[in-house]
């Protein structure tokens, strides 16, 4: 309890530290924000109602304690586009991004483990070079440049897949899920490109190391079918690591996730702080900011949890 405690007490305080720096920051970017409910010809008199109804003539501090104050009740405010509550526009917005990142991570673990057995039980071989320099390469991959080059080629050139959007306006029942799934490729793929190199490449090293132990000598003179050996008894404390790595990579997902949605005008919250920016809808902007990184805190506190679980040393470090 007392490890799980200290792990929680970190969240809370990187949670707190990201609203504050989220909070400051979008207050530096340029414009008037009661330019994106009203006209911009309006007067005066209007223009300073607006500012006092949304709570913008207080002071800065004054307008943080505030906005503390409704994180802790739930509330992420109004947005000044929309003029509905915040939640609602992040509510309608979330499960296209859980879809994509959480479609992106299973993707990469599936092919991330066998890719990072394959490369260590055949070390220093031709296909073991052929996959660390190509992990290596995913590595130094950006996302935009990634999802530009998959639009043009297997989007517009090829005609394979939808270049943007989440479904089909016209599909219904079952033709619904295979239209999502059909406009899921793309994203997915984006992300995926930009992130299972250093899941590879952890795995193979992680991986290696495990098989110059001790008991797995033993168990080769036993004589343990190899294969066995590999994924029953090396692969097991191999995997330790890699838990924290699959963690530590929402966060990559996240960044990544935002980009993505741009580029394919995918309707997640993403998308979201892409046009909050552009509409300088600071409610928007801080709550879509909020809920991810909530997200990665809670998926880091997770990770830390499990592998205090899986590894007993850690607890009691």
């Amino acid at each position: 309890m007392r490890f799980i405690g200290l792990r929680l007490a970190r969240g809370l305080l990187t949670l707190w530290f990201a609203v504050t720096v989220t909070f400051f920051l979008v207050r530096l970017l340029p414009g008037d924000p009661v330019l994106a409910v009203a006209d911009p010809n309006m007067n005066e008199e209007l223009h300073q109602k607006l500012l006092a109804d949304f709570g913008l003539d207080q002071p800065l501090g004054v307008q943080y304690l505030a906005y503390l104050g409704q994180l802790l009740h739930g509330n992420l405010g109004i947005s000044f586009r929309q003029s509905i509550p915040v939640t609602t526009v992040l509510m309608e917005r979330l499960p296209w991004t859980l879809i994509l990142t959480i479609s992106a991570m299973v993707v990469t673990i599936a092919l991330g483990i066998p890719l990072g057995v394959l490369a260590a039980t055949r070390a220093r071989g031709w296909v073991d070079r052929m996959i660390q320099l190509t992990g290596v390469t995913a590595q130094s991959l950006f996302v935009p440049s990634v999802g530009i080059f998959l639009m043009y080629v297997l989007g517009v050139w090829l005609g394979w897949f939808p270049i943007g959007g989440a479904v089909d306006l016209d599909a219904a029942g079952f033709g619904a899920t295979l239209s999502m799934v059909h406009h899921l490729v793309l994203p997915c793929l984006s992300l995926v490109l930009i992130q299972l190199g250093g899941y590879v490449l952890t795995m193979r090293t992680t991986l290696i190391e495990a098989l110059g132990e001790d008991y797995v000598s033993l168990a080769k003179a036993k004589g343990v079918r190899p294969g066995k050996v590999v994924w029953k008894h090396a692969l097991r404390n191999a995997l330790l690591p890699t838990t924290t790595i699959a963690g530590l990579q929402l966060g990559t997902l996240v960044g990544g996730a935002v980009l993505t949605e741009t580029i394919y005008a995918y309707p997640g919250i993403g998308r979201a702080i892409y046009e909050a920016v552009g509409q300088l809808d600071f409610p928007v902007l801080q709550g879509a900011f909020v809920l991810l990184a909530a997200a990665v805190v809670v998926a880091n506190l997770i990770t830390d949890v499990a592998y205090g679980i899986l590894d007993p040393r850690v607890r009691t470090s």
